[in-house]
């Protein structure tokens, strides 16, 4: 995970770089393209004092090349009063010709000083804008901006995607060697239990032992079925979660009480049973965890609209709001043991195979927490 974070945060740095880089570099190349057309504009202004001031053809000739040169910069030859005499390079729509010059006048005064124009008699001024190829320089560095942030963000995703995929095939790999490694003992104890019974040992405590083998062959089952997607049956929940309430209280501390309240008696879903009872034995597993053995746990039932909605609450410690951002992470867990897979996994089991959620509905540090299990009729 750290490694992951390692090079999303490198690929960031690198992006912003390449952006810091060629915004320097095309700035610096901007205000030495706007020194050019402020020289050229200077040139222009010369250009029409040797028109208005000399009488000689070759200079003349040579003044009008200099003015004709210019395709680019849009320029605006004004009177001492403002008053627009010529213009150059600027698209105009004849019929609102006057306003549009007088708009982009005041565009050109903002945004550059006036060049004067001096004829020795009375004075001109040259008001004048960026050319095409200056304002496509300077917009370039946020057209590459986009580029970047576009092409990072699918790099980030596919990278997002190998790492998901990477960590789904690592859960599945190990849960099928757990119930591959839990087969032999569960193996051996049904054995035991055979030999128990010979000796004649109590029957109630057969029975136990029997109802804890047969959990554990539930759990390496479970195991077993990750990575397999789940047929969904018709089952009754409010029956399961009553039967799950029974088999935990037996074995929860003297001093913690398991309650279940359903709105009724009955409430039948499609679901997978065994993955479903893997995830309500989780979330109470973790409520043990977080009692000091002692406190309430209280799971309730109810339906609402074209769903059924699972609460698990205790009184446990709670949560801090870092921890509580973090708990449906893959290997992330409060505990100093476990591996920090139940959250991860029985998020999954509900949102991506029977089309639910999971969700924290509340946690206090020193009060306890709330799970909520939304799961569709």
């Amino acid at each position: 995970m750290a490694s992951f974070i390692n090079w999303k945060s490198g690929f960031i740095l690198i992006a912003l770089l390449i952006v810091a880089a060629s915004l320097y570099y095309t700035n610096n190349l901007a205000n030495d393209l706007s020194q050019e057309e402020r020289k050229k504009v200077a040139i222009l202004a010369k250009s029409f004092e040797l028109l208005g001031k000399s009488s000689d053809n070759d200079a003349i000739s040579f003044a009008l090349s200099n003015i004709d040169s210019n395709k680019s910069i849009p320029v605006i030859l004004t009177d001492e009063k403002n008053e627009i005499i010529d213009f150059r390079n600027i698209d105009t729509n004849r019929k609102a010709v006057k306003n549009l010059l007088q708009q982009k006048l005041l565009e050109f005064k903002q945004q550059h000083p006036k060049v004067v124009v001096d004829f020795g008699f009375g004075q001109n001024y040259i008001f004048y804008g960026e050319s095409a190829h200056l304002k496509k320089l300077r917009q370039f560095p946020y057209i590459q901006l986009c580029i970047i942030i576009l092409f990072l963000s699918v790099v980030l995703i596919a990278l997002s995607a190998a790492h998901s995929a990477n960590q789904n095939q690592l859960w599945i790999s190990l849960s099928k060697e757990t119930a591959h490694q839990l087969g032999t003992p569960i193996s051996s104890l049904e054995a035991w239990t055979v030999l128990l019974e010979q000796q004649h040992t109590s029957p109630e405590l057969l029975a136990e032992l029997q109802k804890d083998i047969h959990r554990l062959q539930v759990v390496a089952y479970r195991f077993s079925k990750i990575g397999s997607t789940p047929k969904l049956t018709i089952q009754d929940l409010a029956a399961l979660v009553e039967q799950i309430k029974a088999y935990m209280q037996i074995r929860a501390p003297k001093h913690v009480r398991i309650e279940f309240l359903s709105s009724e008696p009955s409430m039948l879903i499609p679901m997978s049973a065994t993955l479903i009872e893997w995830v309500i034995d989780n979330l109470i597993r973790n409520a043990l965890d977080a009692m000091n053995h002692k406190g309430v746990i209280l799971i309730s039932l109810q339906k609402e609209d074209k769903q059924v909605i699972l609460d698990i609450s205790d009184t446990g410690k709670g949560m801090s709001k870092g921890q509580a951002k973090q708990i449906f992470k893959p290997g992330y867990s409060t505990k100093k043991r476990g591996w920090g897979l139940g959250l991860s996994l029985s998020k999954r089991i509900i949102e991506q195979y029977h089309k639910g959620s999971l969700q924290l509905r509340q946690t206090e540090m020193g009060k306890g927490t709330t799970f909520r299990i939304i799961l569709p009729l």
